[in-house]
Order: C-alpha cells, then structure tokens, then sequence
C-alpha cells in the first residue's frame, strides 16, 4: 500500500524511468546506428548515461519535493495537490517535445539537442522552413505516443499522493520530507565525487553516436543555456604560452611565399560581388571532384576563374559561415560570436576595410535578416543598403524561405545599373537550404531528401548561370571581380557523420572581368579556410590584412597549409598529412589517418584553445 513517504522516491524513480525511456526510443529511430555499435555498447550506453538521468530527475524532483515540505506542514485541505500534478505535467510536455524534436535533429545535424536551435526561437518562420523535409505526420505521432507513456508512467509509479497516517504528526511529515530533500544533493552533482558530473562522464566509446545516445536531454539543453561566454575557456589543453607558439607556427610564411602571389587582377579598385551559396558542398561540384552535372555553371565558369580546391568550411551553420567569410574569425565549437553583438562590433570585416578606401555596398538576402542574429552582425560592419525578404513584393516571396535564388539576382541586377562604382555587393543565396523548395522542374529524379537537396544545388547554380549570363553584358563587368564561396557544406548525400572532412569541403572560385588573362584556368590545390577569403581578397586589392590574425592569403603558402573546422564540440584539423578529428568533450581523438602525427592533434588543440580564449575576451 503506498503512503506519503513514498510518493517522493516514487516520483524520482517516474523521472528516471522516463528519462530511460526516452533513450530507448532515441536508439530506436536510429536503429542503424544503433544495430551498427561495437557488441556490449548498449548496456553501457543506458549504464553510462544512468548518472545523468539521475542528475536531470534530481533536478526537476527539487521543486515538487520542496513542496511536499510545505504541504506536509499545513493542513491536509490546502496541500498543493494540484500543483504538483500541474507541475509534472508541463514539465512532461517540454521533455517530450524536446525529445522528439531531437530524433529529427540529431538526423540532419549530427549531434544531440542543445542551446544551438534556441537562437533562432526569434524567427520562428525561418525555424519552421527548416523543419519542412522532416516527417511532421511520423513526429506528430511519437510524440502523442512519449506523452501517452509519461502519462501511463506516472499513474502506474506515483499515482495519488495518499494523506498522512493517522495519529503522524505535520512536524514528523516535515522531517522525513526534508530528509528526502536533502537527498537529492547527491543524485544533483552525480555521486559524491569532487566534481560535479558533466557531459564528458557519460561518454564511454569512441564512437560519437554510443556518447551522444548516453547523454541526457534536458541536461544537455540546460547545461548549453548556463554556458558563459566570459569563461574560464573549457578547451585548455595546453599551457597558453604553448598554445600561443603552436598557432604562431602555423601561421608561419612558406619558403616560396614571396614568389608565389602573382597578382591575379588588372587593377587594384575593381568592384567586387562577393556571392555566398547556401550549403554549397563540394560533394555536389564536379569541378572541385563532386558528383558532375548538378553544377553545370558553376564547373564552367571555374574553367575561365581561377578556382581553390581544397577549402574548408569553418564551421556547419550559415552564421558561422558569415563571420568566417566576412571577418576571417574562427568558429566556435557549441556557440557562434554572431549571438554577442557587443563582441562582433570588434570584429574586421571586408566592409569595414573596403569603405576605408571609397567603396559603396549593398547587401542582399531572399530571407529575413534577423534570422539567428545575422543583422545585427552585419549593421555592425557598416553596410549602406541592405535587401531582404520585406523588400521583396509578396507575389515574390515564393519560398517558405522568402525569395527564390533567380528573384534575389534579378534584383541584383536591377540596382547595379544604377550602383555608384566602386562597390562591394553581397548576396546570401538561399534555395538550397531545407526544405529545398525550387521553382523549376526537376532535373534528377528521386522523392528522398538526397534527391530534393541535389536538385535544388542544381536549381541554385541554373539561378546563377542564368544572372551571370546577364552580368557579362554590363558595362560594370569588364572591372568586377567575382567571389563565389559556400557558406558551409552537408551531411548529404552520404549522411556524413559530423565531424567528416568530407561533409566541410567546399568550392572557392574567383572569376569576372577584372582578371588578368593570365589567371584565368588556375587551379590552387592549397589547402585552406574560410577564414582565409579575407586576407587573398585584401592582398589582391593591395589593402592592409593585419586586423585579419586568423586569416592567410591562399596565394602565399603557409609551411605546413591547414584547415581547421568546428562542428558540436570537437574539431578537424587537415593538412597535406591527412586528417584528424577530435572530441572535446571526451578528449579523445575521434578519427585519425594514419599518415597524421600526433603533432597535428596538439596542433589541432593549440588553434582551438587559443581562438575560443580570443572569443571569450572579446
């Protein structure tokens, strides 16, 4: 028969349980992953993770337990009942949204629920183009399910709350209820060691999906909220005078570097449109070694361009795409600087450096620009004009997104008869972003989401062959220098896991009318960064590249050239050795080739500590 006393273990014991079962319904929707573990992995992934579930159902047990308190000393008519079931309920909702939603996310961005979809919680429009190739109906349906499970739990485990024995005094119910209490503490920090639990407890494998199916949810949620941007910086891995020399020596010039950076323009002012293609991966570009025929413009304007090879995205969000575009400024592993104005304001920007010497600038964007803080970004770097989705009439606004990829360079097209010359034009294109929506038929058959991506890459690059069709026509292209770049790669096709080279390797190409006849065909296999954009670009206009400390001209090789990419929380890092990726939060190398040292990993360590020790002080 249950009594008063029961009902708080009880209620620890529904959370548990429920937290269990929601890892099992996580394996479940990724069955092959799951199937696919090293044999004894499942056990330890519900073991491992059994001390975090117990700190998160520590945590939501703090303020029903603390009521039972209160409750247990008034009389029996006015205990918060109510309240409690109030409380479980809304709390039961939130877990099982959040825990659904998880299922889809973990899918398409490689790493467990955290603050990271948070940002965006102010452009819900934007969120909910995002979500539109996940399978609302399947969604919609397990998550009636978990909440019918969490509803049938918590009668089967709880239950009623029984009023006290008779002849049990309120001050006895008191005690025992803040013995119960004071209980919690060790379930809170996850045992009674010296340091409170964390993430990198639960990790056990060195297979990222085992770590990140033990992880608890809502833990992992809350804990990506509280993170500081002040610090103390959680990726110290090596004394900071250490770290410090190891970043100045990649940085360190090549043997050849003065002899290598020929001038590619004819003059030193051209105009340049700088164009950022959404999701842009070099899977999906035959120039560069991708699947051939998807980018039919794209592989032959790189023939008369001259076109990098072996770039790499810094990181796997547009946001972070920006700032490394934009700025020549690391990523960060599980937040984006484009969330702190106060520190982006610190930032240099191409903007910035081509106003200083007479440039005029416009910016241009199909969606909204307030979409995970990206405005405030860019006002900070002092454009003249911006062009978004509200500039657009509504007849034009044909995507969930805003305007389609031809309307935006329609549009860009427009404005530049008239745009005083100098300029710096950027555009963000965005029809190849989920849910891959295009205004033309399709040019590869297939209904799965590989098909729907592939088809509008291929629409995205029909979009800009057609405008720069237009574009060599115009007075302004004979001195336009063009910059055509990704904002980051993807996981399709292949389904890369996240931390894949692979899914981070995208095209560069610099074309137009401003280049000398002789650096037109070039090929540069050099292996590089985003954040190097910055500093070639500024070199060929002969403009001052010291405020970029993160960026590199392509053109003047490094001693050994590298690349280095975030992804949710760990790194890559890749030179002409190979590649090694590595995870911060179980500090264990993720996947290494065998020609790579362990030198590449200090590296690797080095470059992140010290750029996230340079975000934090911003």
């Amino acid at each position: 028969m249950r009594n008063r006393f029961a009902f708080q273990p009880r209620y620890f014991l529904f959370w548990l349980v429920f937290f269990v079962s929601t890892k099992a319904v996580f394996l479940l929707y990724h069955f092959p992953k799951a199937a696919a573990l090293p044999a004894g992995s499942l056990p330890r992934v519900f073991g491992y993770g059994l001390r975090l579930d117990a700190s998160a159902t520590a945590y939501l047990s703090l303020v029903p337990f603390l009521l039972l308190v209160i409750g247990s000393a008034l009389p029996p008519r006015f205990f918060p009942t109510r309240l409690l079931q109030f409380y479980t309920a809304v709390l039961g909702v939130v877990v099982a949204f959040f825990a659904v939603a998880d299922l889809e996310l973990y899918r398409a961005w490689g790493f467990r629920l955290d603050a990271t979809p948070l940002q965006y919680l102010d452009s819900p429009a934007e969120m909910a183009a995002s979500a539109g190739s996940a399978p609302l109906l399947v969604m919609g349906s397990m998550l009636a399910g978990v909440l019918v499970l969490g509803w049938w739990l918590y009668q089967k485990i709880v239950g009623p709350i029984p009023t006290l024995p008779p002849g049990f005094g309120r001050g006895r119910a008191v005690l025992a209820s803040v013995l119960y209490l004071a209980l919690l503490i060790v379930p809170l920090r996850g045992g009674v060691q010296q340091i409170p639990i964390n993430q990198s407890d639960v990790y056990f494998s060195s297979v990222p999906f085992a770590n990140h199916a033990a992880l608890n949810l809502p833990w992992n949620v809350v804990n990506g909220l509280l993170l500081s941007d002040g610090g103390p910086n959680p990726y110290q891995f090596l004394p900071d005078s250490v770290a410090a020399r190891t970043v100045r020596q990649l940085y360190a010039p090549g043997l050849a570097a003065d002899t290598a950076a020929a001038p590619l323009l004819r003059t030193a002012r051209p105009n340049v449109l700088f164009i950022i293609l959404e999701s842009f991966t070099g899977k999906f570009v035959g120039s560069i070694g991708g699947e051939p025929g998807v980018t039919p413009n794209l592989d032959s304007l790189a023939r008369t361009g001259v076109l990098f090879t072996n770039i790499y995205a810094a990181g796997d969000r547009s946001q972070k795409g920006l700032v490394a575009l934009l700025s020549g400024y690391p990523s960060q592993p599980t937040t984006s600087i484009i969330k702190y104005p106060r520190k982006t304001e610190g930032l240099p920007h191409l903007n910035r450096s081509l106003e200083a010497v007479g440039y005029r600038s416009h910016y241009y964007y199909g969606g909204e620009l307030s979409f995970a803080n990206m405005k405030s970004y860019l006002v900070a770097a002092g454009y003249d004009q911006f062009t978004e989705r509200a500039d657009f009439p509504l007849r034009q606004q044909n995507s969930k997104w805003g305007a389609q990829d031809h309307v935006l360079f329609d549009r860009v097209l427009q404005d530049l008869r008239t745009q005083p010359a100098p300029f710096f034009v950027t555009a963000f294109t965005l029809s190849s972003h989920e849910p891959f929506e295009i205004p033309i038929p399709r040019q590869f058959p297939g209904t799965d989401e590989t098909a729907l991506f592939r088809n509008s890459v291929y629409y995205a690059d029909w979009a800009l062959g057609r405008f720069l069709h237009t574009a060599r026509q115009q007075p302004w292209w004979d001195n336009t220098l063009l910059v055509l770049v990704a904002d980051h790669g993807h996981p399709l096709p292949g389904n890369d896991a996240n931390d894949t080279p692979r899914k981070f390797r995208i095209p560069l190409m610099l074309a137009g009318g401003a280049l000398r006849p002789a650096a037109r065909g070039r090929v540069i296999t050099t292996i590089g960064s985003q954040t190097d954009v910055a500093a070639t670009l500024l070199t060929q206009l002969r403009l001052p590249t010291a405020s970029y400390t993160w960026s590199h001209d392509l053109l003047r090789p490094l001693r050994q050239p590298f690349a280095f990419y975030c992804f949710t929380d760990g790194f890559g890092m890749v030179t002409p050795a190979g590649t090694v990726t590595y995870d911060n939060v179980a500090r264990r190398v993720i996947a290494r080739d065998s020609t790579v040292a362990t030198a590449q990993v200090r590296q690797g360590q080095a470059y992140e500590q010290v750029s996230f020790g340079e975000f934090l002080a911003k």
